[in-house]
């Protein structure tokens, strides 16, 4: 069974769980090396034991939390791409096209700075 599998079946809007998927297979086809958890009611990505990326959804978006040190880096490219943003995540709207651009550099770079990091979260 797939680790995500229970968390998707509870998406009830149809259209929000499959941008979920998508996103989902996504990180899966750009990022085979990267492991799936799930946890903190969210799926979740890691690489060697730590935190890259999560995701969650809400009634009117899907949360992308690539941790505070990703946002500071990208929150001008985060606002380019109309998306909101709080201190450690940022939002895409169930009706906006979703960047994988962007998704892609902040994933390589959370990957490339944490590449000799030993513990789940940074310090």
């Amino acid at each position: 069974m797939d680790v995500f599998e229970d968390f998707l079946a509870n998406i009830e809007d149809k259209s929000h769980r499959a941008r979920m998927i998508e996103i989902i297979d996504w990180v899966q086809t750009t990022f085979p090396e990267l492991q799936k958890r799930f946890a903190w009611k969210q799926p979740m990505f890691t690489d060697h034991g730590t935190f890259i990326i999560g995701f969650s959804v809400a009634a009117k978006h899907i949360s992308v939390a690539p941790e505070g040190k990703s946002m500071d880096l990208f929150a001008s490219k985060v606002e380019d791409a109309g998306y909101t943003h709080g201190t450690k995540m940022f939002r895409i709207k169930f009706d906006q096209d979703v960047n994988y651009d962007l998704l892609k550099d902040v994933i390589e770079f959370n990957i490339e700075d944490k590449k000799d990091c030993d513990t789940f979260w940074r310090k």
